[in-house]
């Protein structure tokens, strides 16, 4: 397990190296003049080659890549172009907004879809399972903007039930206030897709010689659900649920500017609209680094879950 821990962050150096150059070259050759943006229509050639020269631009290519480097290993990304707030304080204060709508969201739409899944494939099949099976595709065709609206209408407007925007500093208050909505609109859209997909994995399993030996064993087709089945289809389970997590904070975009959420999804938005280069290369790097500390946690799950799993 050590060996392969080791090897496998030793691996992650060259991925995330090449991660580094992608976004420093595709900013430095398809992103615009900074200094031209930073400076204006209005700023002169004189002012534009100050902005250069504060930031840098002015040095070789090397020299730029070096400092880009330096600006990763030391968590330093200098200030936001729009807002002159440091980068790594910007993230530190949206990141709890974040976090408070789209952790509830990923646990809802998992611990939701697993047992609703479950019961589809028990009753695979029936007119349920095909009932269950045309409502899901039906929702999955449906925007997420359509969802936000009715809901919007329907439980803010009409009911009165909850506010449909608003934030404060106290995190209990956000929870149960201002985050009921948009996490109850998110989880049953992500609802739909989650059970789709659940359903074939436990589908798949269904159809392996152990399930048959169970049933010849006399285990009722539940026990053999939840004894067999359940703790196989663990494995593509938890290989979907690394891949949802790098997305909770891409998926952020849209639901904290519908709910005028102060998170890190909506301030990237703004980063994109205003060309605030370094909130963004922040952003792409940290999710890249991110994604590969999940893989890696969700590998070594696998043998918890799994004892027969090889990690090599």
């Amino acid at each position: 397990m050590a060996a392969y821990l080791i090897r496998r962050l030793w691996q992650m150096i060259p991925t995330l190296l090449g991660v580094v150059l992608l976004v420093f070259f595709l900013f430095k050759w398809f992103g615009g003049d900074p200094a031209e943006i930073l400076g204006g229509l209005a700023a002169t050639e004189e002012q534009i080659q100050s902005i250069r020269e504060q930031l840098g631009l002015n040095k070789s290519t090397a020299e730029q890549l070096l400092i880009f480097i330096k600006q990763i290993v030391t968590f330093d990304w200098g200030k936001s172009w729009a807002t002159n707030e440091p980068v790594s304080q910007l993230f530190a204060s949206r990141m709890p907004a974040t976090l408070t709508v789209m952790i509830p969201i990923l646990l809802l739409e998992v611990l939701l879809a697993i047992p609703l899944a479950m019961g589809v494939a028990y009753v695979r099949g029936s007119l349920t399972d095909r009932a269950v099976m045309v409502v899901t595709t039906v929702a999955v065709s449906i925007s997420l903007l359509v969802y936000v609206i009715v809901f919007q209408y329907l439980f803010a407007f009409r009911l009165g039930w909850f506010p449909v925007q608003g934030w404060t500093d106290s995190f209990w208050t956000n929870l149960s206030t201002y985050a009921p909505l948009p996490i109850i609109v998110v989880s049953l859209v992500a609802l739909a897709p989650q059970t789709r997909l659940y359903r074939s994995f436990f589908l798949d399993e269904l159809g392996h010689d152990y399930v048959r030996t169970a049933r010849a064993k006399g285990l009722t087709e539940g026990k053999v659900l939840m004894r067999h089945v359940l703790r196989n289809a663990l494995i593509p389970i938890m290989t979907n649920v690394s891949v949802l997590l790098p997305g909770v904070f891409v998926g952020s975009f849209l639901i904290e500017v519908f709910f005028s959420i102060p998170g890190l999804g909506r301030e990237i938005l703004l980063a994109v609209n205003r060309s605030d280069y370094p909130v963004i290369q922040a952003f792409a790097i940290y999710l890249a680094a991110i994604t590969m500390v999940v893989n890696l946690i969700t590998d070594l799950l696998y043998k918890l879950v799994d004892p027969r799993v090889v990690l090599k």
